[in-house]
């Protein structure tokens, strides 16, 4: 998707100052890539799409139309996606939050129902005995220590992971058996869920390992998916400075396990992984107009109407790959400056010691590899969210409108006094 400073602005003049741009055909392509890398390789194998990662209705649409499931963490996200008209017994619902209500509606639907908490298993198994004669399919998202050398390989070098029933302590293999008891349950599905610092290719074997060991030990005449959650590695831009696997790298090294692990065709698990920041990341940009440049002692900072709540809210200090698009290139001095947003907040920085031409009013700035997390994390704060624009085949489609003050503030939730 090639742009020029004119035609950004004739963007601008029809949806906004900002706005987000939603290379559709980008997103196809990384799909395809992730499915061939993993179905070629075993083809009892779906693709579960994180709605958690980037739920605009228009992408989530366009997933479903690619032949991914929707794998969604609450019944807000349940909800949309039946909305879109997805399947629901293409619906995957995780995350450690679901009521009685809930895990009804995901029974009666048919959808994937991972189980994450002891409390849930007490939802399912008081709807199996209020309803006998219904058999129910469910899957056990489980807890099992990954430390490499007594060393964490969780985010953030958090001990213990939160999710899922232990296996450990115990909690697993009591659940297993108060499951037994109740004849209309079948244990169809085993799920992890992992949050890593490195998305190693190493771990994922060993999650996937694991899986399959206790699906085998367990549920061997009942398993009917191993599900190792999301989080891989995607395309990464070369300034983030990160050595990442490619998609072959992954499906290569979890194909592998799996097939030797199940390796008769006729008892072959479907294999789901629930990938999310590997398949958007890298197919939104997002664009700003520079509002002002101003000089503080020897300091220069460009002023541009967005915030680092639009493209980095857990307001990290690494720049993001960018462009800067000149209405005017040669009057430019070769500088460092810093790029800062339209809020009160100090920390208000999209970008930290840039050096190069300084941006001037009424040029544009396009970050990149804004796709995943950024967009549902943005909050309602000071100024109204941007357009989403998505651009497929030279075309241009409004899939999300700058917001106004009536829908900032719904009449529907709020008091006018």
């Amino acid at each position: 998707m090639k742009l020029s400073h004119k035609q950004i602005e004739d963007l601008s003049k029809q949806f906004g100052s900002s706005f987000y741009l939603f290379n559709v055909n980008k997103l196809r392509h990384n799909y395809r890539k992730l499915h061939d890398a993993f179905k070629n390789r075993y083809p009892n194998f779906i693709i579960g799409y994180s709605y958690k990662t980037n739920y605009i209705p228009y992408l989530c649409k366009e997933m479903y139309s690619l032949g991914a499931y929707a794998e969604v963490v609450s019944k807000l996200e349940y909800d949309l996606a039946v909305k879109i008209g997805v399947d629901p017994k293409k619906i995957i619902f995780n995350g450690p939050i679901k009521s009685f209500e809930d895990i009804k509606t995901a029974l009666e639907n048919e959808s994937l129902l991972n189980i994450d908490s002891l409390y849930e298993m007490d939802h399912v198994i008081a709807y199996c005995l209020d309803n006998p004669e219904r058999q129910v399919k469910i899957g056990i998202r489980v807890n099992f220590d990954l430390s490499e050398s007594n060393k964490s390989v969780l985010q953030a070098g958090y001990e213990k992971s939160r999710f899922g029933i232990c296996v450990a302590n115990g909690d697993f293999g009591s659940a297993l058996i108060k499951l037994g008891k109740i004849q209309n349950i079948i244990l169809a599905g085993i799920h992890a869920h992992f949050s890593t610092n490195e998305r190693k290719v190493e771990t994922y074997m060993e999650v996937t390992k694991k899986l399959c060991s206790l699906a085998k030990t367990h549920m061997c005449d009942t398993i009917e998916y191993i599900d190792i959650g999301g989080g891989i590695y995607g395309e990464l831009p070369p300034e983030f400075g990160v050595q990442s696997p490619s998609f072959d790298d992954y499906a290569s090294a979890i194909c592998e396990v799996i097939n030797n692990e199940f390796p008769y065709k006729n008892r072959k698990p479907f294999l789901i992984l629930e990938p999310g920041i590997s398949l958007v990341a890298n197919v939104f940009t997002f664009i700003a107009k520079v509002i002002e440049t101003k000089r503080i002692d020897d300091q220069y900072f460009v002023v541009v109407d967005g915030s680092v709540h639009n493209i980095k809210p857990t307001m990290h200090k690494r720049n993001l790959p960018m462009k800067i698009f000149y209405h005017q290139e040669d009057t430019q001095k070769n500088l460092h400056y810093h790029i800062v947003g339209y809020t009160c907040m100090e920390k208000d920085y999209l970008a930290f010691g840039v050096k190069g031409k300084l941006p001037n009013k009424n040029d544009f700035i396009l970050f990149e590899n804004v796709g995943a997390y950024t967009i549902v994390f943005n909050p309602p704060f000071i100024k109204e969210r941007p357009s989403i624009i998505a651009y497929e085949n030279n075309t241009y489609l409004e899939i999300r409108k700058k917001e106004t003050l009536r829908e900032f503030f719904h009449e529907d939730l709020y008091l006018f006094p």
